[in-house]
């Protein structure tokens, strides 16, 4: 039988797991919910959905078994441990919540209730990157000394008015809504940093988030990585996300279309590759999936929450204690660069909203 699911918030990033999660067959959407009823009845009216102005009355129903969760970060965490009370399963986008504590809690709770609990990391979905990380744990670069992770957009080019994301305390800013993505390559290959120093988070068009994100971390090892996010970059024409590690048999490289690999020969070949470099493309790492939209990697990630619910297990990729260790890199960042006073006037997580009140009204991401 499909698995009864609702989607929680129809913006941008709620739409896309939207229209990908009605075409799988593991799953039936019951009902959509949204604070904006202009959007949610239009969406109800032309795609023959169910919709709920409130998500308390949403959890109310009956045959409800799963949750796609696509609102401004601040609301996560209530609403996250609100479905998981419920007994329902949860997807949530990323990052999971503001406060590494709050998700690490999140996290017990999934457990404890046996539910399966994902965040929207797609680019562990990526071929390239899941082959990199596979090679890293197989020993193929021998010790690991360096890890680089970046991303570069052209989100903010401009001053504008700012959405939700543009907002100090809501989750916005590159380090939240950007940066975390790079993080949470770098923390799946090497787990949570150790310590964070030389943070600077810059604004250049925003008005009260950062634009820019340097960082160098330490992690468990003697591995150092630097983390370097730009959102207001004009020179490239979406996302583009990097991922490069060194070590002492050889160096990795890899994007969200090839990985190139170079050994030495000092470590162990792994199977199918030599000495010198070798390439592999995203046609070749990637496996294909039953309904494409944007990326394999967004419905792989859906597909794999629904596989993982059907078996009764925890989830196949980027659960919610992986995801704390991410939220408290950047935990890390933000205390590190207030230290060197590079943070600027930045609301901290701590001033965003309570519980109180936020339960009531959902905003689309």
């Amino acid at each position: 039988m499909p698995i009864n699911v609702a989607v929680v918030g129809l913006g941008k990033m709620g739409l896309s797991h939207l229209a990908i999660i009605n075409a799988l067959t593991d799953f039936r959407v019951v009902a959509i919910c949204d604070s904006a009823a202009l959007v949610g009845g239009v969406i109800a009216k032309y795609g023959g959905l169910n919709y709920v102005s409130d998500y308390e009355d949403l959890l109310k129903m009956p045959d409800l078994q799963a949750v796609v969760i696509a609102t401004p970060t601040v609301a996560h965490a209530p609403m996250v441990r609100a479905a998981l009370e419920r007994g329902l399963h949860v997807f949530c986008e990323k990052p999971l919540t503001l406060s590494a504590a709050d998700s690490e809690g999140l996290a017990a709770l999934a457990a404890e209730r046996g539910l399966v609990a994902q965040v929207g990391y797609h680019n562990r979905f990526i071929g390239t990157f899941a082959e990199a990380r596979r090679l890293v744990a197989a020993g193929a670069l021998g010790r690991v000394s360096h890890v680089l992770a970046e991303a570069y957009g052209p989100v903010v080019l401009r001053p504008t008015k700012p959405t939700w994301r543009g907002k100090a305390g809501q989750g916005g800013g590159c380090l939240y809504d950007y940066a975390a993505h790079p993080l949470n390559l770098a923390t799946w290959l090497f787990g949570r940093p150790e310590g964070v120093t030389g943070a600077v988070m810059k604004r250049g068009f925003s008005a009260e988030v950062d634009d820019e994100v340097y960082a160098t971390m330490g992690f468990a090892g003697g591995v150092t990585g630097q983390l370097s996010v730009n959102w207001s970059d004009a020179s490239v024409r979406k996302m583009t996300t990097r991922l490069s590690v060194w070590g002492e048999g050889g160096k990795l490289y890899c994007d969200r279309t090839e990985m190139q690999l170079f050994l030495t020969g000092a470590a162990p070949l792994p199977d199918g590759y030599g000495e010198g470099w070798t390439i592999r493309y995203i046609t070749d790492l990637t496996p294909p999936v039953s309904f494409y939209l944007r990326g394999e990697e967004y419905s792989a990630q859906l597909e794999g929450f629904g596989r993982a619910i059907v078996a009764g297990q925890g989830a196949v990729e980027n659960g919610f204690a992986g995801s704390a260790d991410t939220d408290a890199a950047i935990e890390m960042i933000r205390a590190a660069a207030a230290a060197g006073g590079s943070e600027g006037a930045i609301t901290t997580a701590a001033a965003a909203p309570r519980r109180a009140g936020v339960l009531g009204r959902v905003f689309g991401r």
